[in-house]
């Protein structure tokens, strides 16, 4: 008897909504984040402050660090990570904010069984 080859490689889907009531607050800490960062090059420095004090999503951006989230988990390396934040309008008594709802896609791996990062 054969044991089926299991991949090594796992997608973890998280989509969070946030509410922010302090918008000066979470600007104000991007563009702290922003200052601490001494080899960013200036270009980007002032890209990077523009986008923020623009937007508040943005800010968030640039403050949440997927790498943070599994940093600590023993046993795993993090091969690839992608975020993005945008402005909603939100009802939770919504149905489309059921978070106990299948997303509809119901397929994460590739016929081989694995998401391969790359």
């Amino acid at each position: 008897m054969s044991t089926p080859e299991t991949s090594r490689f796992v997608r973890l889907r998280v989509e969070l909504v946030l509410q922010v009531d302090d918008e000066e607050a979470v600007t104000g800490a991007a563009l702290q984040r922003i200052a601490e960062e001494g080899d960013m090059p200036a270009g980007e420095r002032v890209h990077a402050e523009s986008a923020v004090t623009e937007d508040s999503a943005e800010a968030l951006a640039y403050l949440v660090d997927p790498f943070s989230l599994v940093g600590e988990v023993p046993g795993v390396e993090l091969l690839q990570a992608s975020w993005s934040s945008e402005q909603i309008d939100y009802d939770p008594d919504s149905p489309e904010w059921d978070l106990d709802e299948e997303d509809g896609d119901e397929s994460y791996d590739t016929e081989d069984g694995a998401e391969r990062a790359g």
